[in-house]
């Protein structure tokens, strides 16, 4: 299962750097996921302040 940014983030930026497979990128309000290059891996939702990455 991929992970998905929900709406409490606060578009800190945080989980971008930490993606090893860089499916991580800016939206218009907030940070998204690409679902299909995600790897599950957690590493965004381990460094979130507002636990907004989570398993889908």
């Amino acid at each position: 299962m991929a992970y998905v940014i929900n709406d409490s983030c606060i578009n800190c930026g945080a989980c971008e750097p930490e993606c090893p497979v860089s499916c991580i990128s800016a939206g218009d309000s907030q940070y998204v996921i690409d679902a299909g290059s995600c790897i599950d891996c957690g590493a965004c939702a381990n460094v979130c302040p507002v636990d907004a990455p989570v398993a889908e």
